[in-house]
């Protein structure tokens, strides 16, 4: 049997033990990032993706933009070139699924929910992946790259290809690591 002297210190130790795993599961890890320029090459913007514990998530951070809903969406190609943005070429989408979370066919891994931009300019948004980690960055990160991609109106989750959420106003490319 312990003791009394020896059960505070061995209290303290799990305690502590205790809190520097619970530290450990709510640490994030930022996977990848990219910075978002609109047709005259101005930053408007920052995206990263995020792990904490199995989960991941994408993270926008817009400013300059018009007022309202933007469908924003991960494209399949790495490659941003102004104005129009179409070297980003369509939605990351590798199991061939349709586009939006409303259509009984879709989502794919490039539809994402809107991202709503307050009267001065600035919107967020913080939307989970689904998969692992070592598939969605292996999807990420095949040999073309890929973009990330803001546009003029809202995404309607349903209207296969794209979302019918209008032209391209934004585009970065995401780098791995932090």
């Amino acid at each position: 049997m312990l003791s009394k002297a020896a059960i505070l210190p061995l209290s303290c130790s799990l305690l502590l033990g205790a809190c520097a795993t619970m530290d450990q599961a709510d640490q994030t890890s930022t996977l990848a990032r990219a910075t978002l320029s609109d047709a005259a090459g101005a930053s408007v913007g920052t995206v990263r993706i995020e792990q904490s514990g199995t989960a991941l998530s994408l993270v926008a951070d817009v400013r300059g933009m018009s007022t309202g809903q933007h469908g924003i969406h991960m494209h399949t190609t790495g490659k941003c070139e102004a104005p129009g943005f179409t070297s980003a070429g369509g939605h990351l989408n590798p199991t061939a699924h349709q586009h939006g979370t409303m259509n009984p066919a879709g989502p794919h891994l490039g539809d994402l929910p809107n991202i709503t931009v307050a009267a001065d300019g600035t919107g967020t948004l913080s939307a989970p992946l689904s998969g692992t980690a070592a598939t969605v960055l292996a999807s990420l990160f095949d040999t073309d790259g890929t973009a990330i991609v803001v546009h003029a109106g809202p995404d309607d989750y349903k209207t296969d290809p794209s979302g019918n959420s209008g032209g391209r106003v934004a585009c970065g490319v995401l780098t791995q690591g932090a």
